[in-house]
This record gives structure tokens, sequence and C-alpha cells, in this order.
């Protein structure tokens, strides 16, 4: 899956294991046959992986969770088909839709978006580590507050001093005449007021510094709170810069190959290719036949099925005849292109079935609901189209023939395809 935000991811999985949930067996893919045995509530966590790879590379599981996505949002959806995105949805929710539903255009829609996504979560850390400066400001503004409070209380105070020292001074004035004992009392009085006023005059001069250290915290942090909305602007602008370099570089490299290479999508496979009378190139090297199992074992030929891009070359009537050889021809030939077609539907293996066109009056390959029908043309056999449609193929793409014919087994290993007998198939038609 295309790298994205773990909310989406975790969105598009939590949808994809609900879907699955209410597929039929056989739009179930390969990967997710495990997956759907597990518990509704299991599937997200234990088949998270597997979902997010299905929704990656199956097309058809993609477009059965996009249908889902669709349901739940058409309005979203609509816009999305048309390649725009609503002012007002969600970054995030609108990523998951242009990843299921990859209108003309998607990738950079969805880099866009996660662009979006990124800015919107940056925008929201920044706004609380305002709210964090603006609350530690509010603290210091409310302690200098409380500061210039008891400062005004304390002159309060100093100015009721200053009253009762003026009263003093007018008894001892009044009690000037008095004896020696009233002018000792008044030196007292006047030395307890000065002892006093000095010691109030300190107390002040400690708040007044008091409340310039706190006028001054209050501005180292208005300070802080502009330094950091420079350093979240500045940050920004460096992500942007740097995430727009890279998507140019990657954008450029891609439409380069592109150019380059000039290739149109693969619809076409090599069997689709190979005449009745085509030759083809030698394939590779042989295949080394299976040891330790019962070449008859339907597991096996499962087990090769299971492989990507497998392609499945059936010898018709060495398969018919072993199995219901008692029945004529043609309907020899619909039986066992019925049962393929299921296997086909069953296991997405690309199947092409080979009889000898001696014995029908058209030979013109033909396709039957995924099963490639094709007959031999007189002077060649089954065994011959068997053979080029081998070499047709790729080196390296697993390649199984059925067939028990011990020619064709010979021929078919070295040019390196795998070979199981006809038994091995009928037993696993017979499921």
């Amino acid at each position: 899956m295309q790298v994205l935000p773990v909310d989406v991811r975790r969105h598009l999985v939590e949808l994809a294991a609900a879907v699955l949930g209410e597929l039929a067996p056989g739009d179930v893919p390969a990967v997710l046959a495990r997956v759907r045995a597990f518990a509704p509530a299991r599937r997200p966590r234990a088949g998270a992986g597997p979902l997010a790879v299905a929704l990656d590379r199956e097309p058809a599981f993609r477009h059965h969770v996009a249908a889902a996505w669709r349901a739940l949002h058409p309005e979203l959806a609509a816009d999305l088909d048309e390649g725009a995105v609503p002012g007002a949805a969600d970054p995030e929710l609108a990523l998951a839709g242009v990843y299921l539903l990859r209108p003309d255009g998607w990738p950079e829609l969805a880099a866009t978006l996660e662009r979006a996504v990124d800015e919107t979560r940056q925008a929201e850390a920044a706004k609380e580590s305002d709210a964090e400066a603006r609350a530690e400001l509010a603290a210091a503004l409310r302690e200098a507050d409380g500061l210039r409070t008891l400062l005004a209380h304390e002159r309060e105070r100093l100015t009721a001093l200053e009253e009762e020292l003026a009263g003093a001074r007018r008894e001892a004035r009044r009690l000037r005449s008095d004896a020696d004992r009233a002018r000792a009392q008044a030196r007292t009085a006047l030395e307890q007021v000065a002892a006093d006023r000095e010691r109030l005059q300190a107390e002040a001069d400690r708040q007044a510094a008091a409340a310039q250290e706190a006028q001054d915290a209050a501005r180292r942090a208005q300070e802080q709170v502009a330094a950091s909305r420079r350093a979240e602007r500045e940050g920004r602008s460096l992500a942007d810069t740097r995430l727009r370099l890279l998507l140019d570089t990657v954008v450029d490299a891609a439409s380069g190959l592109r150019r380059e290479l000039a290739l149109p999508p693969a619809d076409v496979r090599p069997a689709d290719l190979i005449g009745a009378t085509a030759a083809a190139p030698p394939r590779g090297t042989p295949a080394p036949p299976v040891q330790g199992r019962d070449a008859q074992d339907p597991a096996i030929l499962a087990q090769l099925l299971a492989l990507p891009q497998v392609h499945l070359v059936v010898d018709g009537y060495n398969v018919t005849k072993s199995g219901y050889g008692g029945l004529p021809l043609v309907d020899q030939r619909r039986r066992l292109v019925d049962t393929l077609v299921a296997l086909a539907a069953r296991t997405g293996a690309e199947i092409t079935c080979c009889f000898d066109g001696a014995e029908v009056d058209s030979a013109a390959a033909w396709r039957s609901r995924g099963v490639r029908v094709m007959f031999s043309d007189p002077g060649t056999t089954a065994d011959d189209l068997v053979r080029r449609l081998v070499r047709a193929e790729p080196p390296g793409r697993p390649v199984v023939v059925v067939s028990s014919d011990g020619e064709v087994v010979r021929g078919v290993r070295a040019a390196g395809a795998r070979a199981v007998p006809a038994q091995a198939l009928l037993r696993l038609l017979a499921r």
C-alpha cells in the first residue's frame, strides 16, 4: 500500500475488513482467504497487513471496498470522481476516498491531501504550543497583578504610619515643655518610628523588585511565544520545500522512464499470440520434478496454482479419457471446460485447454468465462500445441502442464515447465 498517514491506513483496513466479511467466497482474493476466517472483530488487527496488500494489489477487491466507501460518503465520492475536493472536507477522509476510487490524476491529488493532513496536524500542534505559552503568560500576569496589589497594600500601610508619625511629632511638640521623662519618651518614640519606617521602606523596595521581576518574566514569556511562532513558520516552510522537491524528483523520473520505454498496458498474454502452427523460441532450463511426494496428490497442483501469474496448460483428451472416456468427445470437452471454469474462478490462474483439432469441424480458438480453449491444426496434435504454448512463455513465469503422456511430460520439463499427471487435476476438480 502506498505510504499513508496512520489514521487513513487504519480507516481503510477497518472498512476492508468489514467488506471482506460480506463478499461471496468466489470474490475473496487468495491472499485474504485466511483473514476471512477470522472473527469480524479480529480481522482489522490480525489481518491488517494482508488487507493493506490486497487493497494495493487486488483491483477487484479494492473496487468492492470503494463501493462500500462510496455508499457511506456519496457526495464526497461524486466530487472526487470529478477530481475536486471540497474545501470543508476532512482531508484524511478525502485521502482515503482518493486512494480507493483512484480518479484521473489521483497520485497528485493524494499527495496534495497528504500535505493537507500534515499541515492540519502541524497547525493543531502549533495551537497546542501557543495555548500553553498563553497559559504561562496569563499565570505570570496574574502573579504580577498579585504583587502589584500587595505593593499597594504596603504603600497604604506606609502612608498610615507616616500619618501616625506626624501625629507623634505634633504630640512631641506639645509635650516639649514636659520633664526629661517626657523628652525621653518622645525620643524613644521617634527612634521606634524611624526603625519602622526603614523596615517598611525596605519591604517596599523588595516588593518593587519582585514586581519588576514579574514584569521581566511576562516579557520573556511574550518573547518565547513570538519565537515559537517564528520557528513554526520557518519549520513549515522548510518541510513544504523539501516535500515539493522530493515530489518533483519522483514525478520527473517516472515521466522520463515512461517516455523512454513507451510501453502500453500488458493486456495480451503469450498464449493469445500462439497459433496452431506458430513457432516459439526456447523457454529456459528444465524444471526439476517434485521429489518425495505422490505426483497424483492434488495438493501439489493446488500449491502450484497458488503461485502468482501461474499459467495452467491442460492436455484435454489425455485428462478426459483418464476420467470419463466413455462419454462422446463433445461431452468430454464440455465437462472438462465447465470444471476448469470453476477452477479459474476459484484460483484466478490463467488456464488454457488444448484438444486435437482433427476431431472437430471448426478448430477456431475460443474462451469460456476465463478458460482459453485451443485446437490443433490438421497434421499436428494437441501435444505439439502444448509444447509450443510452454515455449512461448517468458523464462521465470510459472507454467504447469497437466498430462500423463510421457513424451509430453519430458518435452515440457525440458522447456522449464512443471508437469503433473491427469489424475491430480481430476482429484482436484472432484473436491
